[in-house]
């Protein structure tokens, strides 16, 4: 279902689902999770937001499109891959800038949470 959260105090369109009594939003490249029994919350990096050289699977689901190549340049924000998990379409994105190093997937696979997907290699600075 389309919900509206406010992250940092900004009003974003976005996915969420119930799934295994955990509450999934996934808004502007990344993914946030709340346990429906305990309330407690987390966030879920899906490439945006952070500092990671990997891009993650946010959650279970099947790659779609593979939008880079191994020497491709990237920026922190640019889309590298997009999956489909839960009848929803997640764009995930790079964390930094650099030059991807490795593929760790194929359009049409089923990946599980957590895989790593992208790894990048961080441009000197």
């Amino acid at each position: 279902m389309e919900v509206k959260v406010r992250i940092d105090g900004v009003d974003h369109k976005a996915q969420a689902q119930v799934l295994q009594g955990t509450l999934w939003v996934h808004a502007n490249g990344r993914t946030f999770t709340i346990d429906a029994g305990s309330g407690r919350k987390s966030r879920k990096k899906a490439g945006a937001g952070g500092s990671s050289d990997t891009v993650m699977a946010p959650m279970p689901g099947k790659v779609t499109k593979i939008l880079v190549q191994p020497g491709t340049e990237v920026k922190a924000g640019q889309a590298v891959l997009v999956m489909e998990a839960m009848k929803m379409e997640y764009t995930l994105k790079s964390d930094i800038t650099g030059t991807i190093d490795s593929i760790s997937c194929a359009v049409g696979e089923q990946v599980a949470l957590g895989k790593a997907l992208v790894k990048i290699n961080p441009a000197a600075e």
